[in-house]
């Protein structure tokens, strides 16, 4: 796939998706990882770029990223009752809008 692809102005989508090489394809694909959450095992499934931006969050905040994935837990669900892996998303989200540079 080559980035150079005469796309029209407003076609973000189609833009993103033709700068897309054979490598990124790896960035949406799931990826399970386990986590103890206050003693309780539990497993999360993530597309692996989330995965690259919290990795990015904890190491910003210079905690591990299990103690970043238990405050979030923590704050999040007291709003999404128990569904971990939307509330990291959701972060990921904010945070790339927010903080990435």
């Amino acid at each position: 796939m080559s980035i150079y692809v005469e796309i029209e102005p407003e076609d973000f989508l189609g833009h993103m998706f033709n700068a897309c090489s054979i490598d990124q394809v790896s960035e949406f694909r799931p990826e399970k990882r386990g986590f103890r959450i206050h003693g309780h095992s539990t497993t999360i499934r993530l597309e692996r770029v989330f995965w690259t931006v919290l990795e990015d969050m904890s190491d910003r905040m210079g905690v591990t990223l299990p103690q970043l994935i238990c405050r979030i837990h923590d704050q999040c669900l007291v709003a999404n009752d128990k569904n971990i892996s939307s509330c990291l998303r959701v972060i990921c989200m904010k945070y790339m809008n927010i903080y990435a540079l």
